[in-house]
Parts: structure tokens; sequence; C-alpha cells
């Protein structure tokens, strides 16, 4: 069940952006919607959880976590937290692949078998999934390139998640190491959420339709 709503986020973006192809203020409600409640699950169970069975120096793996997030978006443009601040590419850009794939990776690792509870951290990656699939499909249809190319490009990020889950289960020296791990997730997840939630909105205006998604992203963390 986790492989497969993993894959079928990404592919339910995929399929969004080729059939009904959405304009960018419903895919930013959609990411405000999806960032707030990511935010919202690391607060009430990742952090809580972490901090009540880890080591000494978890704080110190978060904040690692938050770094390693500020390096890939340097590689991928912003594209984890919906902005793809890329000009239109003639080739395709690998930096962006693979640090979108090594950020996919590491939201799996969370959903290993041995901590297959975490169903609220499940949903939380799928519904930030989505519109992150939404802006990429989107971003390769306005550069130019073919539709395979999307679909491949997309397929393979849909896989890595899954990946991620698959070697946590698997592999004894992740599990053995599971809180450190999930410690520098919740670095990911802080620095990804939050951008989206707080980054500021066109000349610093208050937008309404935005702070309604984002409350509603809370409230329904809080309720289920």
């Amino acid at each position: 069940m986790t492989y497969i709503a993993l894959i079928a986020s990404v592919l339910t973006g995929m399929l969004i952006v080729f059939g009904l192809k959405p304009g960018k203020h419903s895919t930013g409600l959609l990411l405000s919607f999806s960032g707030a409640y990511l935010l919202s699950v690391t607060f009430l169970e990742l952090i809580p959880k972490v901090y009540t069975t880890a080591t000494n120096g978890i704080g110190g793996y978060i904040l690692a976590g938050l770094l390693l997030q500020l390096v890939l978006d340097f590689f991928s443009k912003g594209a984890e937290h919906g902005h793809v601040h890329l000009q239109k590419e003639s080739v395709l850009p690998w930096s962006l692949l693979i640090s979108l794939c090594i950020h996919a990776l590491m939201e799996g690792l969370p959903l290993s078998g041995e901590q297959a509870g975490h169903e609220h951290l499940l949903w939380a990656v799928v519904i930030h999934k989505i519109p992150v699939a939404i802006i990429l499909g989107s971003f390769f249809v306005q550069s130019g390139f073919s539709k395979t190319t999307a679909v491949v490009f997309l397929s393979i990020f849909s896989l890595m998640s899954p990946l991620g889950s698959l070697a946590g289960e698997h592999l004894s020296i992740l599990g053995d190491y599971s809180q450190e791990i999930n410690a520098v997730v919740i670095g990911v997840f802080l620095h990804i959420s939050t951008i989206i939630l707080f980054e500021s909105a066109k000349e610093h205006q208050f937008n309404g339709y935005k702070f309604l998604a984002i409350l509603s992203g809370m409230l329904v963390a809080l309720l289920v």
C-alpha cells in the first residue's frame, strides 16, 4: 500500500498536467495545503517521537537535515517546495533529477516496514508530491521537452520514495540508526514546509486563499 500510494501521487500529478493543465493559482493552493499538513505532522508526530526515543544530540541531526536540504535546493533550484527557478532548458537538467531523487529517497526512509505506523506521514508525503509533480510536469511542457522525456523523468522520481522505504526496511544499518535518520528527515521537512508556508507573497500582500489553504492543512492534521 505504501509503495502504491507514493508512486500514484506522482502519477496523479503527471495526469493532471497532461489532462487538466491546471493554473498556477490552484497548484499553489494545493502546495500550501500540503506544506501545512507536512509541517503539522512533523511537529505533532515525528519530533515528539525522536525526542522520546532517540539518544542525545538529536537536534544536531535535525540541523544537518536543514543544511542538507539547503544544498539540495542549490541544485534543484527549489523544486522540492514548488518553485522550479530554471530558465527554459534545451538539455535535460540532470542536477534537478539527482537532487530530487535524493530528496525523495530520504522522504521514504521513515516509511519503512519497521515504522509502518506513520500513516499520517505517508499521506503528508503523498499530498506533498502531487503539486510538486504538477510543477515539474509543467516545467517540462513549457521548456519544450517531449512528453516521453517528462514521463520518464517523473517515473524515475516516483520510484525514489518507495526505494527509500524498501531500503529502510531491509538494510540493517539503516535500522540501527533509524532515529538519527528520522531526525535528518525532520530537518528536510522543516526546511521545505516552512519555505512553502512563509515565503513572501507578491509585494508582501496578505493572501486570504493561501491562508485558508494553510489553515485547512493544519486542521486536517490535527483532526486525523
